[in-house]
């Protein structure tokens, strides 16, 4: 390892504190910043399905974020690690992070509304805050932080509106496999958090990386790519996009907030994915907002509020104060 990546490695070792229970207004912001990208990968996949098979798209999407992350490592003068033990890690990291989820969900949205797969999949910060509680010492489950995901969960389906659950009835397979994506992105930030000693851009590499190698081989099998009609220039840009915006910027923001705010504070960012997603859609495709949309935005802020418990805290000390 050169001196330059040594120098880089320890500084951000001593980068590196306790896992907050409060967020600080710079996790915040990344955390906005997260759901703003990951939004927009909703509608990057909807035109790249136009052309290319779902673990094609998956495919396409770690496989060119992992090159451009490569060379971001090499222009930042880091390096790789070895080590059998480190890159099983990524393998698990890449599966539960990448492979898992982004195949179930792609294939569930070919059979259930938008709507109902939002908040079917804003159920994340609900299987983190449970799974944290048992598997971890320093994210245990709080009255606050349950209240705080229950809020938060019924403003996205306050949000997203009625209609969507109309479907809760029917399609039940494609409903499960997008609670167990849910279930595997909970599973993939408790399990990152052994890697936040490392640099996050080095860690969002081997997760693609790692990715990428078990996906080849079944796009070989199930895709038979060579068969395929050349896509749209559209298409092709779409998955440039989900690659290096959605998948290489995105997971590094992820690592950076995953090592400093924890799996339970980090996977929020699914309940502002929605939000993120409809006010995109009214700044740049003119669509109006909808009272029980505001509603639901206002209910999930005060989900994130209970859950962020400063203001709880604030108010509890007001209140206990000698009156004067």
């Amino acid at each position: 390892m050169s001196r330059l990546n040594k120098s880089n490695q320890m500084q951000h070792a001593q980068d590196i504190s306790a896992i907050t229970q409060t967020m600080s207004a710079r996790q915040w912001l990344l955390l906005l910043l997260l759901s703003l990208i990951w939004g927009g990968s909703f509608f990057f996949v909807e035109v790249a399905l136009r052309g290319l098979p779902v673990l094609t798209i998956v495919l396409g999407r770690v496989g060119l974020a992992a090159l451009v992350l490569h060379v971001a490592v090499r222009a930042a003068g880091l390096a790789m690690p070895g080590g059998a033990k480190l890159w099983a890690g990524f393998f698990v990291l890449g599966g539960l992070n990448n492979f898992i989820p982004f195949s179930l969900i792609v294939w569930a949205q070919s059979h259930l509304t938008s709507g109902l797969a939002s908040i079917l999949n804003a159920t994340t910060p609900f299987f983190t805050v449970m799974l944290a509680h048992m598997l971890t010492v320093d994210e245990k489950m709080s009255a606050g932080k349950l209240l705080g995901v229950l809020v938060g969960l019924i403003g996205v389906a306050v949000m997203i509106g009625i209609d969507a659950l109309s479907g809760l009835a029917g399609e039940v397979w494609p409903q499960i496999a997008v609670l167990g994506a849910a279930g595997s992105y909970a599973l993939a930030g408790i399990f990152g958090r052994r890697f936040r000693a490392l640099s996050p851009m080095v860690v969002a590499t081997g997760q693609v990386s790692a990715s990428t190698i078990m996906l080849a081989p079944l796009v070989l099998l199930v895709d038979a790519p060579w068969r395929l009609a050349w896509p749209a220039p559209e298409v092709w840009g779409a998955v440039l996009a989900l690659a290096v915006v959605c998948t290489a910027l995105a997971y590094w923001i992820y690592f950076r907030l995953l090592a400093s705010a924890g799996a339970t504070n980090l996977l929020l960012v699914t309940m502002l994915i929605p939000v993120s997603a409809i006010w995109l859609g009214a700044g740049f495709l003119g669509e109006a907002l909808s009272l029980h949309q505001i509603g639901g935005m206002a209910t999930i802020a005060l989900g994130l509020l209970i859950m962020d418990g400063r203001a709880a805290r604030r108010l509890r000390r007001w209140l206990a104060a000698p009156q004067v």
